[in-house]
């Protein structure tokens, strides 16, 4: 059930279980996971089947349906003891095979209900990307329950992707920190990105998140947070991580393997400079603690580390990706013999393997800026408006006008 009580979001897949029709499907897909859940915390897959609505089937992205795979995992495929219904894994599934699996599951629409984090390089956007793709080309619907963007959607931050460093943290150029809900970006992509791969674009709805105002962080919607993935357990690790995720391209803990990963970065060569040398910069909107830290697993399991915690001082202020570039050019400054970045696989530069930074930053302009010394804070654009590069015609949301009424879905 829908809990619009004038202070709480209605989601897409709320408005979705009042009213099954708003998906025009005789056989619907669910993509979703653990945290797609109704705003009462009832999980969503069962919730419509115990309505009536013509569910047949799951999809599950990176993590798993049931979010038990760690970075870089999914679950297999098999039956959903909790449904009944069939379970496709879609993780490194796309083109031929994610076209097949779209046609051996049998399902006419495709709903996309899975919580983004407002940040270029979390895969489950692409992932939706890559089902319109294969659903434009199979002739399946596609429909979006729309969520809020947990950072708001008042500022995007950061370079968009340059298409040369395409990859499943990035296929489309959108900047680091996008400022658009999942609705938003599935209108953007279909306007122009879709129809590129795939010949034409899908056949698009998106059921909108009733009440959302692009002001409205994650804990100003009123809306239960369930982690989306293993490693962002609260609100105040989504707010960094558009930021400190680049350090998943180095040699230093991104703090995975401990409870607050993302919030913490470490290494075993930083020292007590780090955390003054931080506090210099006067960086708005946060304060770094010195911390030491010993990560459980994942980079530098069970050795100790010093670091320093990210503490969100004013949500509006902070920019977690120019914070993340200014930190990243400290550390290259003050341990330049230690400091390294991590290549895909893990081999050389010279071997032509690509560095993962550069995935992660959409080019290899940071890490070239940052090993020459210059400062590479001029790389971040300043935080701006999400339609001054998305365009006004994509966004669905208001900023401070009252919300659409209950009932109206775009096409």
């Amino acid at each position: 059930m829908s809990t619009d009580d004038g202070d709480a979001v209605t989601t897409g897949i709320a408005r979705l279980l009042d009213s099954p029709g708003l998906a025009g499907a005789d056989r619907f897909g669910l993509v979703t996971n653990h945290a797609g859940v109704l705003p009462d915390l009832r999980p969503a897959a069962p919730a419509l089947l115990a309505a009536g609505a013509p569910l047949a089937a799951l999809f599950g992205p990176e993590h798993g349906l049931r979010g038990t795979g760690q970075a870089g995992d999914s679950e297999a495929a098999g039956m959903d003891p909790d449904t009944g219904l069939p379970v496709y894994d879609t993780y490194r599934c796309e083109g031929e095979r994610l076209d097949k699996l779209l046609i051996d599951s049998g399902v006419d629409t495709l709903v996309y209900d899975l919580q983004d984090i407002g940040a270029r390089f979390y895969t489950y956007v692409w992932t939706m990307f890559d089902l319109m793709v294969s659903a434009a080309r199979t002739g399946v619907r596609f429909v979006v329950a729309d969520r809020p963007n947990p950072l708001g959607g008042l500022v995007s931050e950061g370079p968009s992707l340059d298409p040369v460093w395409a990859s499943f943290v990035g296929r489309v150029p959108i900047p680091v920190r996008h400022g658009l809900t999942c609705g938003e970006l599935a209108r953007l992509f279909n306007a122009s990105a879709v129809p590129q791969v795939a010949g034409s674009a899908v056949d698009l709805t998106v059921i909108e998140a009733v009440g959302w105002q692009r002001a409205m962080d994650a804990e100003a919607t009123g809306l239960p947070w369930i982690a989306p993935s293993p490693n962002i357990p609260t609100h105040a690790t989504a707010a960094v991580y558009p930021g400190t995720c680049l350090f998943e391209g180095t040699n230093l803990s991104e703090g995975r393997g401990t409870t607050q990963p993302f919030e913490i970065v470490g290494a075993p060569y930083l020292d007590k400079r780090f955390a003054p040398a931080l506090a210099e910069l006067a960086l708005p909107g946060v304060h770094f603690r010195d911390l030491r830290y010993v990560p459980a697993f994942h980079k530098h399991a069970g050795r100790p580390l010093r670091g320093v915690q990210l503490h969100i001082t004013d949500r509006r202020a902070f920019a977690p990706v120019r914070t993340a570039v200014a930190m990243l050019a400290v550390i290259r400054r003050l341990h330049p013999d230690d400091f390294a970045w991590h290549t895909v696989d893990g081999g050389a530069e010279d071997t032509g393997h690509r560095h993962f930074v550069d995935l992660l930053w959409g080019s290899d302009r940071l890490r070239r800026t940052v090993d020459a010394g210059d400062d590479p804070l001029p790389l971040c654009d300043p935080p701006a408006p999400p339609d001054r590069w998305a365009g006004e015609d994509v966004l669905l949301y208001p900023t401070d006008v009252p919300p659409r009424p209950e009932g109206r879905s775009r096409r």
